[in-house]
């Protein structure tokens, strides 16, 4: 005889947490220019943030000839002692800034880094600052571990950028716990100067906050180099990727330099999430160093890229854009022809066949009216995208 089915008197609830988590709309666009793409449709896209340039055959080889010995295992938790000593020599190399490698911490993309360096400094419900345009992953990320996520407005006259007035401000309010800043940014393309970085870490050491600094664009600016926090502040928190300048974003690998004092209670937290950062991803990202004749080329593409969308966006209506100083974005202001960043979108994508990202994704307050085209494919994609855009805007 079969035993009676049992049916419980309600489901199990849902970790509120979890649900206030909103959707990251890039990848939603994504998905929605691949359905195009199934039913026969062409897309050019210009929503995600990924390089189009497959990753450099070097790296690539390096990885290959590791694959070719076999063993492929769990290396130490905070990454191989190689890798670590090669990052460590990167930051003499590019900013002339002495790191020990045991400050080094290797991860499962930035992604990774930002989880070990929030859950190892901040208390649950922590505030930290933000900006507002700013990447929603940290916003997500921060609130799906129980954190609260301050999202301060900056516009023109702080080139978008956080300055100490700014986080003070908010501090009075309500006591912050830590500032978290991103050069070259992501939408927005703005580098901070060495000066502003510098006075956002002073008044993070005067308030006793931690100073995170998202780096994963550097080695993509196209007027002055960018500066590291840590030329600033050698406690500060740094964030970086072999994603974005490297063309890794699939290998999932990225770095964390940290204040000695973090690095076992990182180190306690990367042996219970993950053991480790897959192998081959680090023998590629340490390849990745002695790559960068292949990564200038394709940087080159970038540049030329943006010159041309610099001078083509205008003639076609959408001239209202930010410093485009780094990365490989332009945010840009619709409010001459839509206050519904998300229908703009929709109606670009399904009658132009153009993929882009509004602007509510990066800026829940003001981003009806803003877009954000990404400029990481070819000159081909841009001209194209162009074409469209412009034949749309006439028929509208």
């Amino acid at each position: 005889m079969s035993k009676p089915l049992i049916v419980p008197a309600a489901l199990p609830a849902l970790a509120e947490r979890a649900e206030r988590v909103a959707p990251f709309i890039v990848m939603d666009v994504m998905n929605q220019a691949a359905a195009i793409e199934r039913r026969g449709g062409s897309v050019v896209h210009m929503e995600v943030g990924q390089p189009s340039a497959p990753t450099p055959a070097s790296i690539r080889a390096a990885a290959s000839r590791a694959l070719e010995h076999g063993r492929i295992g769990y290396t130490q938790a905070l990454g191989t002692d190689s890798l670590r000593d090669r990052i460590a020599r990167h930051y003499q190399d590019a900013y002339g800034v002495a790191v020990a490698a045991e400050r080094v911490v290797v991860t499962t993309g930035s992604s990774g880094g930002f989880i070990l360096a929030f859950l190892a400094c901040f208390q649950p419900g922590a505030r930290i600052a933000i900006t507002a345009p700013g990447y929603p992953a940290y916003r997500n990320i921060l609130i799906a571990l129980g954190l609260e996520p301050v999202a301060i407005e900056v516009g023109p006259e702080t080139r978008f950028a956080l300055t100490p007035d700014l986080i003070e401000r908010a501090h009075r309010e309500k006591p912050l716990a830590g500032v978290l800043t991103m050069s070259p940014a992501n939408p927005t393309g703005v580098v901070m100067t060495p000066e502003a970085i510098a006075d956002v870490a002073a008044c993070c050491r005067k308030l006793g906050l931690w100073y995170i600094s998202d780096e994963i664009y550097h080695g993509l600016t196209y007027e002055t180099p960018a500066t590291t926090a840590l030329a600033a502040d050698p406690d500060a928190i740094v964030v970086n990727s072999f994603s974005k300048y490297y063309c890794m974003t699939g290998w999932r690998v990225g770095w964390l330099v940290v204040p000695q004092r973090l690095v076992r209670t990182i180190e306690r937290l990367q042996q219970n999430f993950s053991i480790s950062v897959p192998y081959l991803s680090q023998v590629a990202g340490e390849a990745a160093f002695d790559a960068t004749a292949e990564c200038e080329a394709i940087k080159a593409g970038y540049a030329a890229n943006r010159s041309f969308l610099l001078k083509a966006l205008p003639e076609i209506g959408l001239g209202d854009f930010l410093p485009v100083d780094g990365a490989f974005y332009i945010y840009l202001d619709i409010g001459r022809h839509s206050n519904d960043s998300m229908a703009f979108c929709r109606s670009v994508l399904e009658e132009a066949g153009v993929a882009i990202t509004p602007g509510l994704d990066f800026d829940e307050a003001r981003g009806a009216r803003t877009i954000r085209l990404s400029f990481a494919g070819s000159l081909g994609e841009c001209e194209e995208a162009v074409t469209r855009i412009g034949a749309w805007m006439k028929k509208r």
